[in-house]
């Protein structure tokens, strides 16, 4: 698939979506990169540690979070964006389930719209990734955890998301799938969710696992936020030997270091037995 100006072989390789919050309040950062310059330095940290896209978040998404208005949310993040495009040659995503916000980043440069509602909230939002051709993740969610049967259930969702999308006319080649970890899902779902992902592949699309520094990980470590990169490397690991193509991380380096790792070892090396 192509997002911006950058071809992705998600058939062969897991990519690394770094992920960049402009917020006072985020679960695991917030507050560290609200200033424009501090933005911009984190964002050169990320791609020379080997970050494929960037995702740029205005408003945070942690349960409980508080909803701002898309004039702030815009104000956040449209800056970030005209910057970034300027100063690197990388794909910008742009994480909002607002249209207007979506389009306002979108004008300002980005690629790649990351909706954490898979075009359920707003209405406008399919018809506007059309508009501006742009690449799309769509993510499981739910605003509470009740299901009859939980895996039957979410491929249920997950398809509905693909019709919305493909209704609106979004291309094929433009859609990320992501299984929504810690979105309308209790303790248990996120592990069986993370552990069932590979089944998610029957739906056709390239598949985008987020589990950095996230409760699933706390809780089943015991751990804060500031020391759950372990706990995410080895949910980078389960999801590349379970096809995912992209990982959405705040630790790009280890990350990296951990998929280029598993490639090679995955890579056909032509060696003979004896």
């Amino acid at each position: 698939m192509i997002i911006g100006k950058k071809e992705f072989d998600t058939q062969k390789h897991t990519y690394i979506m770094g992920i960049l919050n402009v917020t006072p309040d985020s679960f695991s950062d917030g507050g560290r990169f609200q200033t424009l310059d501090a933005a911009l330095a984190h964002a050169g940290e990320m791609v020379a540690d080997g970050a494929d896209i960037l995702d740029v978040g205005g408003e945070s998404t942690r349960p409980g979070h508080e909803q701002i208005t898309d004039e702030e949310e815009i104000a956040r993040v449209v800056p970030v964006i005209v910057k970034l495009k300027q100063e690197f040659d990388i794909p910008i995503s742009i994480d909002t389930y607002k249209s207007s916000v979506a389009e306002a980043a979108l004008q300002a440069g980005a690629d790649l719209v990351n909706d954490i509602w898979g075009l359920k909230y707003d209405e406008h939002m399919a018809s506007l990734i059309v508009k501006y051709d742009a690449a799309c993740c769509l993510m499981h969610n739910r605003n509470e955890a009740v299901y009859q049967n939980f895996l039957a259930d979410f491929m249920d969702d997950m398809r509905e998301c693909i019709r919305i999308a493909t209704e609106a006319g979004i291309k094929g080649e433009k859609i990320i799938l992501d299984p929504g970890v810690g979105f309308g899902k209790n303790y248990e779902m996120n592990l069986e969710i993370i552990r069932e992902v590979g089944r998610m592949q029957e739906l056709g699309y390239p598949i985008l696992l987020g589990t950095s520094r996230k409760s699933v990980i706390g809780l089943t470590l015991d751990l804060p936020s500031d020391q759950r990169e372990e706990g995410t490397l080895a949910t980078t690991v389960y999801g590349i030997l379970n096809g995912c193509s992209f990982v959405r991380v705040h630790d790009v380096k280890a990350n990296r270091r951990a998929i280029d790792m598993m490639e090679a070892i995955l890579r056909e090396h032509g060696i003979k037995s004896i």
